[in-house]
This record gives structure tokens, sequence and C-alpha cells, in this order.
């Protein structure tokens, strides 16, 4: 059973900066794309960043220029760096991995940012 394990959120004032985690324990076969998801308090789920195998890239509008998504060489661990965060990015983000191309088959269960002015 795949498992993805979100670290790094918390509480932050405007302008502040973040760096989520995300990993799989004990797989040692790499996603094919990783990506992070956020949700704010009473809004649908929506797509922040994702990355492929080889290394493409994809950002939702708000993220771009201010959030950057890595992972290591393994491709089971994923990294969101978030700049100059502002109250509007309150929320959960989730972690979300698969090892094909079509919807995330794997989900974490999130982890919190609060960002106060």
């Amino acid at each position: 059973q795949v498992q993805l394990v979100e670290s790094g959120g918390g509480s932050v004032k405007t302008g502040g900066y973040l760096r989520l985690s995300c990993t799989a324990p004990g797989v040692t076969r790499g996603f094919n794309q990783m990506g992070w998801y956020r949700q704010a308090p009473g809004k649908e789920r929506q797509f922040v960043a994702d990355i492929r195998a080889l290394g493409s890239q994809n950002y939702a509008d708000f993220a771009k220029g201010r959030f950057f998504i890595s992972r290591d060489s393994a491709q089971v661990t994923v990294t969101l760096q978030m700049n100059d965060l502002g109250p509007e990015d309150t929320g959960v983000y989730y972690c979300a991995a698969s090892r094909g191309t079509g919807p995330y088959e794997y989900w974490g269960r999130g982890t919190q940012i609060s960002v106060s002015s």
C-alpha cells in the first residue's frame, strides 16, 4: 500500500515562505508524476503544480514565479518551495502521485498552511 506523507506546513506572515515535502515511505519504484493541490476553506480543491518523470513542470497561474516544484532522483519525494505567501494561499495542501499518466492514484492526507497579514 502506497502512502504519501506531507510535511512542512505551518503558519507564516504575509510575504513569508514555506517548503513542503512529500515522500512515500518504503516505496522503491518511482512515480511518473507527482504534484500538489490545495483546498482553501469553503472552496474546491485546485491544482498547484506538478512535475513529470522527465522533469517537465506545470504551474497554476497563481503559483508561477512564486512556487517551485522539484523531486529527488529516485522520484519518490517531491518538494514545493513557496515564496511570497499571502492570505489567499491559506489552505490544506495535498501531495499526489501516480505511476501512470492519467488521474493521480495516490494522495496524501494534507498539510495545513496558514498565512496571516
